[in-house]
């Protein structure tokens, strides 16, 4: 290829079944087995770090169960429909004829197609589903064998340009044996083109401390898993509420009608607000007056997500008891924030009634003639 460079070809099977396969609308070839591990980072983030551009690596393949797959053909939406007929006529030279508004609201409306790969244990239990792009020919599609992270739903892409910024990551699966199938998302339906195929999960057994029983380890990630899920649902729904106060309180100055007490009622939930936000995430304030503070609640199972769920050792004597504090103290910090919630809706319907500006959440009231 380049001087000494050479090709790799780690898996040639879909080759056997290519011919043989080709007639149908979508395939997924026969699986290997594998080979299930953590990635080291012997520069100590990912890839080369901070070795700097003169420093040549070549990238690992994907890491996790491949699954290659041929798409007979591209799935396309009702515009590139339209487009392609268009362009035939042109080529033929004929009469074009400018879509109706009908045409042009369908193809506006009907939502993007793509693919969906859905990962289920041998019990039947959706392990995670994994979507992408629908390209006729063969293609390939990695699962890393976790489940879905458990954080609260981010549309912000992740910046790969810093090495430390790494994304949330969900919990390993077991060993054992896995199906997964394929389905296609075409005009707002789902439809299954690949029934469940059988694969192998295998532990590489390279670990120094490898779980001795990874049942118990899983049921033990299953419960930080839940943990992590309405911790961090709370977080950003105390974020939330944050945002709402800062609209609320110009609400008020720019409702003439809103009684003054109201700006008071909305101080004290701002208060309110900060010191939830300190017992569930910690208090960097106090950190700098005496430097080791309280370990949070946050801090605690992040110890464990990010420690536990890159590793496949058992959980030690520290992540458990981290874990059974946290589990003790966060069902009264959730109780708190309900009531916090109950308090910044009633200042919601006192802005409503005195007709102050809209502010984000606020359901508008109006009666004809009033």
């Amino acid at each position: 290829t380049f001087g000494r460079g050479i090709y790799i070809l780690d898996n040639y099977t879909p080759l056997r079944y290519l011919k043989k396969d080709m007639d149908k609308d979508a395939v997924i070839f026969p699986i290997k087995d594998a080979l299930m591990y953590i990635q080291s980072t012997p520069f100590g983030f990912k890839g080369i770090g901070f070795q700097g551009a003169n420093f040549y690596s070549a990238p690992n393949p994907p890491f996790g169960a491949v699954f290659t797959y041929y798409l007979k053909n591209d799935i396309k939406s009702l515009k590139e429909i339209r487009r392609d007929k268009e362009k035939k006529e042109l080529k033929e030279k004929e009469d074009i004829k400018y879509p109706s508004y009908k045409e042009l609201l369908n193809e506006k409306e009907v939502p993007k197609s793509y693919l969906l790969f859905t990962i289920t244990d041998e019990q039947g239990n959706v392990i995670r589903k994994l979507k992408t792009e629908a390209h006729k020919g063969v293609n390939r599609i990695v699962w890393n064998f976790r489940y879905a992270p458990f954080t609260a739903v981010s549309l912000k892409k992740p910046d790969n340009s810093v090495p430390w910024e790494q994304p949330d990551l969900g919990y390993m699966v077991v060993p054992g044996k896995y199906k997964v199938s394929l389905s296609k998302f075409e005009n707002g339906k789902f439809m299954e083109l690949v029934k469940p195929q059988e694969f192998v999960c295998r532990q590489l057994h390279n670990t120094t401390l490898p779980a001795k029983n990874k049942i118990a380890l899983d049921k033990f990630n299953e419960k930080v898993a839940k943990l992590t899920r309405a911790m961090s649902a709370a977080d950003a729904f105390r974020k939330s509420l944050v945002n709402k106060i800062a609209y609320m309180e110009k609400a008020v100055i720019e409702g003439a009608n809103v009684p003054d007490d109201t700006y008071d009622s909305i101080i004290s939930i701002k208060k309110e607000l900060d010191a939830f936000n300190r017992e569930l995430n910690g208090n960097p304030l106090l950190a700098q007056y005496e430097g080791a503070i309280p370990t949070s609640l946050k801090d605690r199972i992040d110890l464990i997500t990010s420690s536990l769920w890159t590793t496949t050792s058992a959980p030690t004597t520290t992540f458990i008891k981290s874990y059974d504090v946290a589990a003790d103290q966060f069902g009264g910090l959730l109780s708190k924030l309900k009531s916090i919630d109950n308090e910044v809706k009633t200042v919601e319907s006192k802005l409503e009634k005195y007709g102050a500006p809209y502010t984000p959440g606020r359901f508008p009231e109006w009666e004809k003639g009033m």
